[in-house]
């Protein structure tokens, strides 16, 4: 965070008189907030005809993580987990980035909404 004084000099015209202002503000860096989003681990997820690989994904448990999916299909696909409670449509050709958790030990499936026999995964908090 950055303190800094800012003093503005106004002077009026038809008096002549000068009055300076003192203002204060707070300069947040605007790197902070994405420093915290990398400080997630990051998991790469691929879809390719219309298969989620890997199929199982291990993540640490009760920790935030970043799903990186690649859509390498041309078609979308929806990332939909109603254990994870999270739904998305990837357009094809695309990648998206999915956060997850903290997550408790255990199995939290997820599929591609829109081709459901193929694509099936899971995420496993350990």
């Amino acid at each position: 965070m950055l303190m800094q004084m800012v003093i503005i000099r106004i002077t009026n015209n038809s008096t002549g008189n000068v009055v300076f202002l003192r203002t204060a503000s707070i300069v947040i860096a605007l790197g902070s907030a994405s420093a915290h989003a990398a400080n997630e681990p990051e998991f790469p997820l691929t879809l390719r005809d219309h298969r989620f690989a890997p199929a199982e994904i291990r993540v640490p448990a009760n920790v935030k993580v970043r799903l990186v999916v690649d859509n390498q299909d041309p078609t979308p696909e929806e990332f939909d987990s109603h254990a994870l409670n999270r739904e998305k449509v990837i357009p094809g050709k695309s990648k998206a980035t999915i956060y997850i958790g903290p997550l408790a030990p255990g199995r939290y499936p997820f599929m591609g909404e829109f081709n459901a026999a193929t694509a099936q995964g899971a995420v496993v908090a350990q």
